[in-house]
């Protein structure tokens, strides 16, 4: 998934660039759009890609998954149980599998990647809002609203699969840990 996002990215960004250059060459509003929308979507995977990296230079795995933030809530497993998300969350792409490798890594490190890409997601569903701000100088709200709703949309995919995930691996550890002792 990692070269995917990155080849994305790369090609999006590109295509920008290139229809920009065309566009202030030949003005035309088909032109624009396109543009526009091809902008919008370099900027959704580059700002992923930004932000993964940002906060794994940052935290490097190794985030307190204990802290508030990170605690389950108590209407979390009803709304799991509402969305079923014990049927699908072991189907979602991951960015970086070997993270959440056993035999790479210790639970304890698990945790901490569970929570770390948890802040990943949530840093990216608030900048996806970010292009909104360009609604005022371009018009064209419904590429700006439908990106940036589908794509907060798709990043609490990834929140939630963490926050699902993340209890009962702490649990777990706690089991071990209580083991060893």
């Amino acid at each position: 998934m990692a070269r995917g996002m990155k080849i994305i990215a790369f090609i999006s960004s590109a295509l920008f660039v290139g229809f920009l250059i065309w566009h202030l060459i030949s003005p035309h509003s088909v032109l624009l759009s396109l543009t526009i929308t091809l902008g919008v979507i370099a900027y959704h995977f580059v700002m992923r890609l930004l932000v993964g990296t940002i906060i794994n230079a940052i935290f490097k795995n190794n985030i307190n998954y204990n802290c508030l933030w990170f605690k389950p809530r108590k209407f979390e497993r009803k709304l799991y149980k509402l969305l079923r998300v014990r049927k699908w969350t072991k189907n979602i792409p991951t960015y970086s599998p070997d993270t959440f490798d056993t035999k790479r890594h210790s639970w304890e490190e698990i945790a901490g990647a569970t929570a770390q890409a948890e802040l990943v997601h949530e840093v990216i569903i608030l900048l996806s809002f970010l292009p909104l701000f360009l609604i005022i100088p371009f018009g064209t709200p419904l590429v700006f609203i439908l990106t940036s709703v589908g794509s907060a949309l798709f990043d609490s995919i990834f929140v939630i699969a963490q926050r699902y995930n993340r209890p009962k691996i702490v649990a777990y550890l706690n089991k071990l840990k209580k083991k060893a002792e």
